[in-house]
């Protein structure tokens, strides 16, 4: 029979320990390469999920502290690299590595975590073009969501004076590192919860600016809640991430993504001296269609009232009729006092002397009133008609081509007295009669172009025009003297 009296005795308790330090002592830093399996995340915050190759599993935690501080989140399926220790849980008598840190192994990693969510987003919604806004065409207010201190700020700022001065508000936030998600997802809240009358003025345009870097630097841009807060904004957002050739995820949910910060800066606002030589052009052009529109109008004006008919026409009907009526007025009272007379006449002939005496009295009163009646209504008949007369004979003076004539004008007459419209038809040598404004009349004859020939010899050092120079100028209107 062997002796184990030698053999130390250990307690459950005390084993565990041993171990636990042990594996603490020996792997108190390891790096850990492995595929990411079951993810559980209970209300307490902390991760627990397990790392696994085509052989083996290994257990892992994430305590709530660090979990919030992770670069990226664990995903079901993502090659990592975990960085921690590696330590036991005497309860279950199993191992566990506590992991502080988390990177994916390689570009490859994360561009399949990135294509993974990008398929996610989008079967949300999140990117579809018809949610897509456009921009303001000339915002008041810009919100630049960005590093105060790095370039990309100043290059917008001096981009926008350049092209256009406007207030620019700056939301200051981290575009790099584990807060930087964050940081941005609530600048873009922030500025959509300022209120339009407020103290700080609501942007009408939003951009979301960085500067170019690996896929690392720009991973902030690609978290979900980045995302989210792009796509739910009720403002117009621009996204300024990167180089032309770098894409990001608030690229697609953005309303329109922008190749550089400083392009983004030239989206946002026109070239303010470019607008106003736009707005002086349209006034040059507007003042010119009035002006065309103004001289079409007087033409045809002109026309308008060259095609009236003559005052003397015009006249002449209410001339004549009130001429009748005054002469028929005076002997229709004649007679019809003297009807009302013999009437008068008669019956008091049959009448008694006391009845005649009152009926004459009487009819003597009518006869009276009557002619005053008579004298008041031919009166008034004729103030009525002289200012029928009156007003008629404005409308003509109004209408008269010598008012034509006043402003430099002259009437042609032919031998008949009638106006001549045309010098079509005058027969060389024709007598004609020149009007003028000042009612001076001259007589003329037609020379043998239809252009009347003055009746007096011309004036002295004004040498008469022959030739090409007399034809060209009966081509036009033609020359009176």
């Amino acid at each position: 029979m062997s002796d184990d009296s030698n053999i130390t005795e250990y307690s459950v308790s005390e084993i565990s320990g041993a171990i636990k330090r042990t594996m603490e002592d020996t792997f108190g830093y390891v790096r850990v390469r492995g595929e990411l399996g079951r993810i559980s995340r209970p209300a307490s915050g902390h991760i627990y999920l397990d790392l696994k190759d085509a052989q083996s599993v290994l257990s892992g935690v994430i305590w709530r502290g660090q979990a919030s501080r992770l670069k990226i989140q664990p995903e079901q399926g993502l090659e990592v690299i975990a960085t921690g220790k590696v330590t036991t849980f005497p309860g279950q008598s199993k191992y566990q590595m506590v992991i502080d840190s988390i990177e994916p192994a390689g570009v490859g990693a994360l561009m399949a975590l990135l294509e993974e969510r990008r398929k996610k987003l989008a079967a949300e919604g999140l990117f579809a073009e018809a949610r897509k806004r456009p921009l303001p065409y000339l915002p008041r207010v810009i919100g630049v969501v960005t590093s105060p201190t790095g370039a990309v700020i100043r290059d917008i700022l001096h981009r926008i004076s350049d092209r256009f001065p406007l207030h620019v508000l700056v939301w200051p936030v981290r575009v790099q590192g584990e807060t930087s998600a964050r940081e941005v997802a609530n600048g873009i809240e922030g500025f959509n919860r300022l209120q339009p009358d407020g103290a700080i003025p609501r942007p009408d345009l939003i951009i979301v600016a960085r500067g170019g870097g690996s896929i690392e630097d720009l991973w902030g841009f690609n978290e979900e809640v980045v995302v989210r807060a792009a796509a739910a904004s009720q403002i117009p957002l621009v996204s300024a991430v990167g180089h032309e050739t770098d894409w990001t995820l608030i690229d697609h949910a953005a309303d329109l993504r922008a190749p550089t910060p400083t392009g983004a800066a030239e989206i946002a606002v026109p070239v303010r001296g470019e607008l106003i030589a736009s707005l002086d052009d349209l006034a040059r052009r507007t003042i010119s269609g009035l002006l065309r529109l103004i001289a079409g109008r007087r033409t045809e004006l002109r026309a308008a009232s060259a095609a009236l008919p003559s005052p003397r026409d015009l006249l002449a009907l209410p001339r004549q009729r009130l001429d009748t009526y005054g002469e028929r007025l005076a002997p229709a009272l004649r007679a019809g006092l003297r009807d009302k007379r013999g009437r008068c006449d008669a019956a008091s002939a049959r009448l008694s002397p006391h009845a005649l005496s009152r009926g004459v009295s009487l009819g003597r009163e009518r006869l009276a009133g009557l002619e005053a009646r008579a004298q008041r209504a031919h009166l008034q008949r004729l103030a009525t008609e002289r200012a029928r007369l009156s007003s008629t004979v404005k409308l003509l003076e109004s209408l008269s081509y010598k008012n034509v004539l006043g402003r430099g004008y002259a009437l042609v007459r032919g031998g008949d007295g009638e106006p001549l419209r045309s010098a079509t038809g005058v027969s060389a040598g024709a007598a004609l009669s020149i009007e003028f404004g000042d009612e001076t009349r001259l007589a003329a004859i037609a020379g043998g172009d239809g252009a009347a020939a003055p009746s007096t010899p011309p004036a002295a050092g004004r040498p008469r025009k022959t030739g090409k120079t007399a034809k060209a100028e009966s081509k036009g209107q033609g020359s009176l003297f």
